[in-house]
């Protein structure tokens, strides 16, 4: 069975009506990154920045993954499928993709201020001072933040070297280090990049750019690679 690599970004969650990353102006629905989405951050305000993972963890909750996400599980059928992906909500999993990794962590788990490997599910979309690990530290939204190491991000760089078909999805490539992932997938796989804004890549016969929306463009290469 042939390993399917797809690696996902902030566009296949918007379709879902998710903003999970930053606009033009260096904000994120409003705040600034600097103060939500770093560790200093945390240390300067953390009543802030636990209520803006709450807001954030109460809209994954209530949307939906979308067609996008629903064509990809799919490929499950004929594919040895691994997603990776940037973006921090569940919509891939309650889609019924099996094998999903979290570049960035994901905002239903909290995971202890002092040991980012201790990690917890949420019980709803709250996340209150004085819930404490089993260490006695406050917990945190179990989100990677700028300026914080990638732990996931040797695994997926393994995993893209192993793809024998490479998807992109939703994503500008702009974020490093995940944006350097696409360096490790052979020569020789071929490649799909679907986004209204094709990213610039190394040009290729077996590189396949589909100028669409993930909700137009991934059930097309779907079709087709059900069909090959």
């Amino acid at each position: 069975m042939k390993k399917l690599i797809i690696l996902t970004g902030a566009g296949i969650s918007a379709e879902s009506g998710l903003k999970t990353f930053r606009d033009s102006d260096g904000l994120w629905e409003g705040y600034d990154i600097e103060e939500v989405a770093t560790p200093q951050g945390w240390r300067k305000n953390p009543a802030l920045v636990q209520e803006f993972y709450n807001m954030r963890r109460k809209s994954v909750l209530e949307a939906q993954p979308n067609a996008a996400h629903h064509a990809l599980v799919e490929l499950e059928n004929k594919y040895d499928v691994t997603i990776i992906t940037q973006n921090i909500d569940d919509l891939h999993e309650r889609a019924g993709s099996g094998k999903v990794e979290h570049l960035h962590g994901v905002i239903i788990r909290s995971q202890s201020d002092i040991d980012p490997t201790l990690t917890y599910p949420i019980d709803g979309w709250e996340l209150k001072f004085g819930q404490l690990c089993e260490l006695g530290s406050q917990l945190r939204p179990h989100v990677v933040w700028f300026g914080e190491d990638v732990p996931m991000i040797e695994t997926a760089a393994k995993l893209c070297s192993e793809a024998d078909i490479f998807m992109l999805i939703g994503t500008s490539l702009a974020v490093y280090p995940a944006a350097g992932l696409i360096n490790y997938v052979p020569n020789y796989s071929p490649k799909y990049i679907i986004d209204p804004n094709i990213p610039k890549v190394r040009e290729s016969a077996l590189v396949h750019k589909i100028e669409a929306k993930a909700t137009i463009g991934v059930p097309q290469v779907v079709a087709k690679l059900l069909a090959d």
